[in-house]
């Protein structure tokens, strides 16, 4: 495929002329979102996220959060702290709050 990532890309090379590099820079892009925290404790900054289902999109959130406000510190209370983060994935909620370093438990079973 001569470099390209298929071979779609490998028929469009065909027809751009050679003025045009492939992927020869990466460009970083910001996305501007807000985050709705369960519980707050306003004074001490202190965030605790309630979650059941912790999918791509929460956890992404939940990183940037950290890091674009680490004068906030983060616990998330897991209904099921033991899940997989995904169906062929052996990291569970748990670890993977330990990996990044987000504090965590489990929350209240009824």
């Amino acid at each position: 495929m001569s470099g390209y990532r298929n071979s779609y890309e490998t028929r469009c090379a065909a027809q751009i002329g050679p003025e045009y590099a492939y992927e020869p820079v990466k460009l970083t892009y910001t996305l501007e979102c807000s985050y709705l925290p369960d519980f707050v404790d306003v004074a001490n900054k202190r965030i605790i996220e309630a979650k059941g289902l912790f999918d791509t999109a929460d956890r992404r959130k939940i990183l940037a959060v950290k890091a674009q406000h680490p004068d906030y510190s983060i616990e998330i209370w897991f209904q099921k702290p033991d899940m997989k983060i995904s169906k062929g994935s052996k990291t569970t909620y748990s670890a993977w709050c330990d990996k990044h370093g987000i504090a965590w438990k489990q929350g209240p079973l009824r």
